[in-house]
Formats: C-alpha cells, sequence, structure tokens
C-alpha cells in the first residue's frame, strides 16, 4: 500500500494533551469522584493516591483537553521531498479545536486524503474527535470515523503498520526511531512531562516544538517504511 501511496494526500499529525485542571485539589468535587473511580483502575500499586496519578488524567479524554495539534504534509521538490509544518496550539482548546478543523476541511478534503499518526488508531484519532464533540466543534469528514469498522478506516498509524499483524505489545515513537536510526524527537521532553511543562512551567512554546518534532519524526518513519532518503533538515519548513 505505501509504495502506491500518493504521499501529497498524507496530513501527519501529532497531539498534546494535559489533565484539564492543574492539580487533583483543583477538581470540582463530581469530577473529583469520578476521578477516584477511574484511579482505581489506572493505579499501579494500592498505595497510589487518585492524586497520586492525576498527572495522567491527560491522556483520557473525558479528563484531559487539548493543547497543541502539529501537522505536516509532503510536497514534491526535484526528485526529492519537502515537508511543511503548522501547529495549532493555546490554552483554549476550542480554539485550537477549530483553527484545526477548519484547515482540515479546507485543503485536506479529498476522498484520497489519509492522515498518518503514531498509535494515531488508539489515541490521536479518537481523542480529537470525542474532545470536537465536547467542545461543540464540527468534526471534519476526514476525521469522522465514527460507525466504520476498524478495517474501513484507512488512515495509516506507523505503529500499526509495524506490528504486521502482532497485537501483543507496544512500540513506542522513540523505540520505532532509534530502530530505523531517525534521530529521536525526545531530545527535551518525552510525553509524560508534558503536563508540568504547561501547567508549572507554562512554555507552551517549548511543548509546540516538541510536537513538531514528533510530526516529522512519523513523517520519517513512512519514509523508511517505502525505502526512501531521510528528510533533510533543510527540506523541513516550519509555516
Amino acid at each position: 500500500m505505501l509504495q502506491q501511496l500518493d504521499l501529497t494526500n498524507l496530513l501527519v499529525l501529532d497531539i498534546e494533551t494535559v489533565p484539564e485542571y492543574a492539580s487533583y485539589a483543583q477538581l470540582p468535587d463530581k469530577w473529583k469522584q469520578l476521578w477516584d473511580k477511574k484511579a482505581t483502575f489506572i493505579r499501579k500499586d494500592e498505595n497510589q493516591t487518585a492524586a497520586d496519578v492525576y498527572p495522567r488524567a491527560g491522556i483520557y479524554a473525558e479528563f484531559g483537553k487539548i493543547i497543541c495539534i502539529s501537522v505536516g504534509y509532503f510536497n514534491r521538490s526535484g526528485n526529492s521531498w519537502q515537508f511543511r509544518i503548522k501547529s495549532f496550539y493555546g490554552e483554549q482548546e476550542k480554539m485550537v479545536l477549530q483553527e484545526f478543523s477548519t484547515m482540515v476541511s479546507r485543503y485536506f478534503d479529498d476522498a484520497n486524503n489519509l492522515l498518518c499518526a503514531h498509535n494515531g488508531k488508539e489515541f490521536d484519532f479518537p481523542y480529537l474527535c470525542r474532545r470536537m464533540l465536547i467542545n461543540g466543534v464540527e468534526i471534519p469528514q476526514l476525521l469522522n470515523i465514527a460507525g466504520k469498522k476498524p478495517w474501513e478506516v484507512q488512515h495509516l498509524d506507523t505503529m500499526e503498520m509495524w506490528k504486521f499483524g502482532d497485537f501483543k505489545s507496544f512500540t513506542s515513537l522513540e523505540l520505532l526511531a532509534t530502530a530505523f536510526d531517525v534521530p529521536t524527537p525526545k531530545d527535551d521532553i518525552d510525553g509524560s512531562q508534558v503536563w508540568s511543562v504547561y501547567w508549572n512551567d507554562k512554555d507552551l512554546e517549548r511543548i509546540k516544538n516538541y510536537c513538531q518534532k514528533d510530526v516529522v519524526t512519523v513523517a520519517q518513519l513512512v519514509l523508511r517504511f517505502r525505502g526512501e532518503p531521510l528528510l533533510e533538515e533543510h527540506d523541513i519548513i516550519l509555516t
């Protein structure tokens, strides 16, 4: 499939999410009760409290919010590829989602267009849809997979492609990048630190840069899977 794929039809993306409230103590009473119930299923040991595991709330669409969406797309440049990146980010989640939705509907509304992410089918794509519904933002046709059977969803997922049908384990983007000798995106922060960088450091720019690096890494893996040369630094354009 990848060899026949026109890469100009591909929209590579990554999202960064955080807990909707800065700390467990700031949760409204009703949400605190709901998180207490959730925490009983995700604690690693019985000594952990609901407050201890609250930093993980950002990975659940009911308790988290999206603060950054970075996207990238391929353009032909002679015999090589250019890869253009754009990010939508900010404290107002609804605005971030609306800007992303508008861009997708305007430029990637063709039946041949596909989304691509690492673990996107399990995380990024459904998370985006859920948060758009919660915020009253129209889900772009490209992203709206509600009611479709798994084999009807044509989006690409680099983690799924790497599994070759083996669903016993999770392969991180960092591990896969290292295996393919792709420069690792984890040279500053990793996903577990995003909540702290956002709520404690108030550094959205740092998070945006991290998100963009993930998008580039996914694009590089797609090229590796196709047996093509990696993008050079001058091939990557921020817009």
